[in-house]
């Protein structure tokens, strides 16, 4: 058996057995407090990781050094993982214990492409939440259009075909 195969049945065996194990998907399994997200994560095991989101793991639970799954992912550069956590609102600027953004520890462990993707995430999210009430104010002003349009088109009971006819709406 090739060295690849053999990590990959590990990999299946253990994550197997920690699901038949009857662990919830929010209990710590180990000391320091990680739940088998934290675990999923810094294994790069997205499959897993998936599994548990599906299954309503808490994304920013914190295990006793303050990190979260995201942590684990952007320590370990996995950008899958990274990315199903970023998909699930996971949040970006959760702090560990010394302070460290899921960023800063991308950057720190040398994955500049983890680090680069969750800048230009947390920069879209800044940039779409600032623009939140200019969008919601478009939303109610094409709607008062709208309604004021639809309005001055029914009079009397008739309202207008669109080329210029009434329409007779009394019975």
């Amino acid at each position: 058996m090739s060295e690849a195969s053999h990590q990959t049945k590990y990999k299946g065996d253990s994550l197997s057995l920690l699901m038949e194990s009857g662990y919830e998907v929010n209990s710590p399994v180990d000391a320091v407090g990680q739940s088998p997200a934290h675990i999923a994560a810094c294994g790069g095991e997205a499959f897993f990781l998936l599994w548990q989101l599906q299954n309503g793991v808490d994304i920013n639970q914190q295990d006793c050094f303050g990190e979260a799954p995201i942590h684990k992912a952007a320590r370990c550069g996995s950008l899958e993982c990274l990315s199903l956590l970023v998909a699930h609102y996971a949040r970006l600027d959760i702090c560990n214990k010394d302070g460290h953004t899921p960023q800063d520890l991308a950057a720190s462990a040398g994955f500049l492409e983890c680090a680069k993707y969750l800048a230009a995430v947390k920069h879209t999210q800044t940039t779409f939440s600032r623009a939140q009430p200019a969008l919601h104010e478009m939303k109610e002003m094409a709607a008062a259009t709208k309604r004021s349009q639809s309005c001055q088109s029914v009079v009397y009971g008739k309202r207008r075909r669109s080329d210029g006819e009434p329409i007779d709406l009394s019975i």
